[in-house]
């Protein structure tokens, strides 16, 4: 059982390609380094996404997320570049990135990032009663 960082995301096979459902993925230990400070950031990240072909393998994703413990990261760059290695990964249907950023100099910092596939179309909303 490898317990070292990496950057590279493993997947595997949607058990239900014919179906769009959503994934919700919630990482509560994200930490990242203040490009300007050098003193710890620490983040929630929420990641939904409809698959197509392939999922994310979760013990991949946390060797991910470690990686950049130690990496200087502006919030809006460090989100954008996660949803981006996701998307590569994954290619899925539709993913939204939501970063939570804690606290830093009395600010909080909510960052967001989407991916929808072009030929791609959701389905309507049911309203129930």
């Amino acid at each position: 059982m490898s317990t070292i960082p990496t950057k590279e995301l493993e997947t595997f096979d949607n058990p239900m390609p014919e179906r769009d459902y959503t994934i919700r993925i919630d990482v509560p230990e994200f930490t990242c380094l203040c490009p300007k400070t050098g003193q710890p950031d620490f983040a929630t990240f929420k990641i939904e996404y409809v698959a197509d072909k392939q999922c994310v393998e979760l013990k991949a994703l946390k060797m991910y997320m470690w990686s950049f413990r130690e990496e200087g990261a502006f919030h809006e760059k460090v989100t954008n570049d996660i949803l981006s290695d996701l998307v590569a990964a994954t290619q899925p249907r539709f993913m939204r990135l939501t970063g939570v950023f804690n606290v830093r100099g009395g600010i909080y910092t909510t960052v967001v990032a989407e991916h929808r596939h072009p030929d791609w179309t959701p389905a309507a909303p049911v309203t129930l009663p």
